[in-house]
């Protein structure tokens, strides 16, 4: 089997960029080492880079250099044709690939745009490149517009074509397509085309989020500058309108996503359609070009500026109005590396409609063994979607929360429900231009449920002294609210912290929700994606100082999250000493601790090894346990390990997640709850947040299986 796939277009605007994204996503989930290498690349503007070799670089963290990812650029390749040199062009392109292939597990080729003047040209182009470099081939087809006659007898003459040049077409996507398209459509295609394997074949429709340009592409496109709205560049462009009529006139044209062009002068057009964005009866604009190099007058800078919260991106182009418009009719999206929702988007839609296990197995032999933070993150979110799970988010109106309920959504990963005021959430969400598409937003004191709540509250808190006053107030706060949802049931999970404290978030978990009826604390771990494997480090951010039972109680505890999270579970308790070398009130306390676990693992029917005390270095290096611990079950193979207390515990997560390269620190995960509630840093990144929703839909799983 093949180490290697090439994925080529059969024209122009297929969406090849989002295929590549899906299959790349997939191959690293699975494969450690992937290469991706375009033979033929377009000539880059302004001596930039390959916009695809770009974005695979930067969004899945290759380690490659940028000249190792291709061959020539697309003129390079047509000099050597039009010279008769085109063995020279095969010969070369074959050297790179082969030394990629000697590097990597596997590599991962693209061939050209057909953005060219000579579609021909390309096309014999790629199919003289990959019979060269001997790649199954994975086709996409444009669906864009067609019928589904007109798509089934295009692939079938193209899948034809290539494997009468002796290349082997192990499936085809037919991407943009139609929301009509009877699904009868593969089969005919996969009937009627002759190929050498068993033909994968699968239909992605049209997904104006990914073909449709941002104000982001805009800028580029037109070389702009932005006046306002710096943070709202990710806003999503649907038409262009060039306002030249009065404002009475204009505004009828104007929709959700709609550009305004119009010449810098005319502030009336300016303070109208920002005006606009602020009343339910107009769409929401994208966003307004001025054009001429003109800007408003002072005046109305000092109005705009002063305007709390401009609520849309405002820019600058030299060019005059018509030009603007012209160059603007050729504008395509694009999908950039820093466009983090996009991607999701792109890949989520690749997901739901390509049976990745299928596809995997035709591409892929073997899984590796070894496990990277990008396949223990990728499993994390298959994991979640597996059972969709429904999350609630406090934080309705936190920007990274906001991002990353959009990226969740858009890749199916749970239901989500935003706890605050709906219209300053989704006031917030078109700042930030995010869609919120099927996120419920709920108000906690408006919501039906609150008197419901507030009387659960006040029963389980009155033996307190707690009111039904203090218990509707409590009821107000959406953490209290959103964890009041998950123990009733009405939520399965619930995360917060990126911009309240620890305490804040576990405080109402510990009134109500309470501990597991064999745990007596609640403690946290971090995964610690370290490389090539992942392991458990506890308790690094709730308990400062347990006392020995407590130590006791996290170790199982940490033991029964790694095994949820599909880690067999050694626990080593960690010391400044192994085993009887050394004494001290801190050693006997983990020796004590240890005792105290192995005892509660015996009675509760467990089966987890643990032991202790433990020096870091005899807990992970099988030389130095064969030196101080010869027949230790733990020493030397350690996959969860306690600290003694928290300062220890948070020093070395972060220690080891700055200091060992490619490690990844994923959490705080909250454990010993009766239901699962997870605590963010508030120095969170949008990343940290969809990958604590996963970890908290899974716990919900698990809790729900026991």
């Amino acid at each position: 089997m093949s180490k290697s796939l090439y994925i080529a277009a059969t024209e122009a605007r297929s969406g090849k960029s989002a295929i590549v994204l899906g299959v790349m996503q997939l191959l690293r989930a699975h494969v450690r080492r992937v290469a991706v290498f375009r033979p033929i690349i377009n000539d880059p503007l302004d001596n930039g880079r390959d916009h695809d070799i770009d974005l695979m670089l930067k969004h899945f963290k290759l380690e490659m250099e940028y000249d190792q990812t291709y061959a020539y650029t697309l003129s390079e390749a047509r000099r050597l044709l039009n010279k008769g040199q085109q063995s020279l062009l095969l010969e070369n392109t074959l050297n790179k690939f082969k030394e990629l292939e000697k590097q990597y597990d596997f590599v991962l080729c693209e061939g050209t745009d057909y953005i060219g003047d000579n579609a021909a040209l390309e096309y014999e182009m790629n199919v003289s490149v990959v019979s060269n470099l001997g790649c199954p081939v994975l086709l996409v087809v444009n669906g864009l517009n067609k019928t589904a006659p007109e798509i089934t007898g295009s692939t079938q003459r193209i899948v034809e074509t290539f494997e009468e040049k002796g290349l082997e077409v192990t499936g085809l996507v037919v991407n943009r397509a139609r929301p009509d398209l009877p699904a009868s459509m593969l089969e005919e295609i996969k009937a009627n085309t002759q190929a050498s394997h068993p033909l994968l074949a699968y239909v992605i429709p049209d997904d104006k989020r990914l073909g449709n340009p941002t104000i982001h592409d805009v800028i580029k496109w037109l070389d702009a500058r932005v006046l306002y709205g710096h943070g709202r560049l990710d806003t999503q462009v649907d038409e262009f309108v060039t306002a030249a009529m009065h404002i009475g006139n204009f505004l009828k044209y104007i929709n959700d996503g709609t550009l305004v062009i119009s010449p810098g002068d005319r502030s009336d057009i300016i303070l109208a359609s920002i005006t606009s964005r602020q009343s339910s009866s107009y769409g929401d604009i994208a966003g307004i070009v001025l054009t001429g190099g003109l800007q408003p007058p002072d005046t109305i800078h000092r109005l705009i500026e002063g305007w709390t919260g401009v609520p849309l991106p405002i820019l600058s182009v030299e060019h005059h109005t018509y030009k603007t418009t012209q160059i603007l009719q050729g504008l395509h999206g694009t999908i950039d590396p820093e466009h983090p929702a996009k991607i999701a988007s792109a890949i989520g839609l690749f997901e739901s409609c390509v049976d990745t296990e299928e596809l995997r197995k035709r591409l892929v032999t073997t899984k590796s063994r070894k496990i990277s933070p990008f396949m223990f993150e990728y499993n994390l979110i298959e994991r979640a979607k597996s059972a969709k799970q429904h999350i609630v988010l406090p934080e309705g109106t936190s920007d990274r929360v906001l991002q990353a309920a959009e990226i969740l959504q858009r890749r199916q990963v749970v239901d989500i429900t935003l706890l605050g005021d709906p219209d300053a959430v989704r006031e917030q969400a078109s700042r930030l231009g995010v869609s919120l598409n099927g996120t419920r937003i709920l108000d906690p004191a408006k919501s039906d449920r609150f008197e419901e709540y507030a009387k659960l509250y006040f029963e389980a808190r009155k033996h307190k002294g707690v009111r039904m006053e203090d218990a509707r107030d409590r009821m107000s706060d959406p953490t209290y609210y959103g964890s009041m949802m998950v123990q009733t049931g009405d939520a399965d999970g619930m995360v917060s912290g990126s911009v309240t404290t620890t305490a804040q978030t576990i405080r109402p978990a510990f009134e109500f929700i309470k501990t597991k009826p064999d745990a007596s604390i609640v403690s946290s771990v971090f995964l610690m994606c370290m490389g090539d494997r992942v392991v458990v480090f506890g308790d690094c951010a709730v308990n400062p100082n347990p006392d020995e039972r407590q130590l006791a109680e996290i170790a199982l505890s940490s033991a029964e999250t790694a095994r949820i999270f599909g880690i067999d579970p050694y626990v080593a308790m960690l010391s400044y000493s192994t085993g009887k070398s050394g004494s001290g009130q801190d050693v006997e306390k983990v020796a004590r601790a240890t005792e105290i676990a192995q005892e509660l693992a015996r009675e509760r029917g467990l089966d987890v090894p643990i032991e202790g005390p433990l020096q870091y270095d005899a807990a992970v290096d099988p030389e130095v346990a064969r030196t101080k611990m010869p027949d230790s079950k733990v020493a030397g193979r350690a996959t969860v390990f306690i600290f003694p207390e928290l300062n220890t515990g948070n020093n070395t997560y972060k220690a080891v997640q700055r200091a060992v390269p490619g490690s990844t620190a994923i959490g705080p995960v909250l454990q010993g709850l009766n239901k699962p509630v997870n605590d963010l840093s508030r120095g969170c990144r949008i990343r940290d947040i969809v990958n604590t929703v996963a970890i908290t839909a899974i716990q919900a799983q698990a809790e729900k299986d026991a």
